[in-house]
């Protein structure tokens, strides 16, 4: 399992006067954690086969933290159809939502801002 890019972890914490601003972000944080399980139990398994940079489950990750659930999983299953033998690969990050207004754990798991 490689490790999550440095943009893919903060240091936000979900505070209790946050928790109904939190409830757009179930869904986002649902496929994080799918996403969380699956690169702690199955991806070790395979080791380093990826051909880019981040793996693409590392990719997975900053795709669902960027664009929400939806449109992070397309993203993340297209990045998978790309990454087969014939590919050259290379360096493939996640292009930032231009409006991302949220802030990021250490586990990776989205908050909302604090305007504090």
């Amino acid at each position: 399992m490689t490790a999550l890019p440095a943009s893919s972890i903060g240091t936000g914490h979900l505070h209790t006067g946050d928790l109904m601003r939190s409830i757009p972000l179930i869904p986002r944080n649902l496929v994080l954690g799918f996403l969380t399980g699956y690169r702690k139990v199955i991806s070790p398994m395979y080791g380093d086969v990826c051909a880019y940079y981040p793996s693409c489950s590392a990719y997975a990750v900053g795709a669902v933290q960027q664009h929400g659930a939806v449109r992070g999983t397309l993203l993340s299953a297209w990045r998978i159809l790309r990454c087969n033998p014939w590919t050259r690969g290379g360096v493939d990050d996640v292009k930032p939502h231009e409006h991302f207004r949220h802030d990021l754990t250490a586990h990776g798991f989205v908050v909302p801002a604090r305007k504090d």
